[in-house]
């Protein structure tokens, strides 16, 4: 149930990572209580210094894998808890299968037990190396279900499927954003992500590592633009998945001749074998987002990009990069 002067209470697992963060600030600001959750697995603790000191605001360090300790009235239950970057699943393959597995299960466990709904943070990672571009939110997929990176896409798949579950047996209202290469300023330099790898390398002047031969592509959505999305998906009617993501698609090569130009860097760049079961292609349909909610993407990634390595240029002053 909703409390009076409030939007409702909200349960964010996951909530010390670079999205969820953001996504526990939106929330605040639309006058949400949150409750957040996390293990600090890969979350960053600094990430909550500005929402802890907010009295709506309440955290619980805690692995979203055991029954959520979360007592009274929740509205909404959004399940973002997981590595998400390929060097921290990678690093942590059996914790993501079981938080997109047995976390999964959890957070649905509340939101029905308080008749929440839930909203599960799913990927485009569940298309694999797609066959189809853009992809649409009816395409089955790509995926290796043995490949390294199955870890990541088939617990994501997993999730998808017992959420919809949940939401066929038990009438749950369940929405599942499928995210697309989501980046920002709060984004950790050592995260692993191409954004943070590459604005991170220019900076410091090292090499720029380029796996392949650099014409795979990626779509880039900044932070601002993907949490607008998943919080207007949040208040919507909309059940089942959706794409949220920037349909500008770019190659590997041209985000990283964008960064050196930005930065003014002389890095050069260096190519690397391409990992197993990398994606070809990588650019979302959002058609259905668009119809539904009224969302596209606002923030080009050039602009994006810039306010990107002012923050890390920041860092980088200050001997944190």
């Amino acid at each position: 149930m909703t409390r009076p002067g409030s939007a409702g209470r909200a349960v964010v697992t996951g909530a010390a990572g670079f999205l969820p963060s953001e996504l526990c600030r939106g929330l605040l600001a639309r006058g949400w209580e949150v409750v957040g959750l996390d293990n600090f697995i890969t979350g960053r603790r600094s990430n909550l210094d500005d929402l802890v000191v907010d009295p709506r605001f309440s955290f619980i360090e805690h692995d979203v894998c055991e029954a959520l300790p979360v007592a009274g009235p929740v509205d909404a239950v959004l399940h973002f808890a997981s590595a998400a970057s390929p060097p921290e699943y990678l690093a942590h393959p059996i914790e993501t299968l079981m938080v997109g597995s047995r976390g999964t299960h959890t957070g649905l466990d509340l939101a029905r037990s308080t008749g929440a709904r839930f909203l599960l943070a799913s990927t485009s990672e569940i298309y694999g190396d797609p066959l189809v571009n853009p992809q649409p939110e009816s395409y089955w997929g790509n995926v290796n279900p043995v490949g390294v990176r199955s870890v990541y896409d088939e617990a994501k798949r997993f999730a998808e499927a017992l959420s919809m579950s949940y939401h066929r047996e038990f009438g749950l209202d369940v929405k599942i954003v499928r995210i697309f290469n989501t980046y920002g300023p709060l984004l950790a330099p050592g995260d692993g992500r191409v954004v943070s790898n590459f604005v991170r390398q220019a900076l410091l002047g090292e090499p720029i590592t380029i796996y392949g031969d650099g014409s795979q592509t990626r779509s880039f959505c900044y932070v601002d633009d993907e949490a607008r999305g998943i919080l207007m998906l949040l208040e919507s009617s909309w059940n089942g998945p959706m794409n949220i993501g920037n349909p500008d698609e770019f190659t590997i090569a041209e985000l990283a001749q964008q960064i050196l130009e930005l930065t003014g860097s002389s890095s050069e760049l260096v190519r690397h074998p391409l990992p197993s079961d990398d994606p070809r292609v990588r650019r979302p349909d959002i058609t259905l987002a668009r119809q539904v909610l009224g969302w596209q993407p606002e923030i080009a990634l050039r602009d994006g990009l810039v306010r990107v390595i002012d923050r890390y240029r920041r860092e980088r002053d200050h001997g944190r990069l």
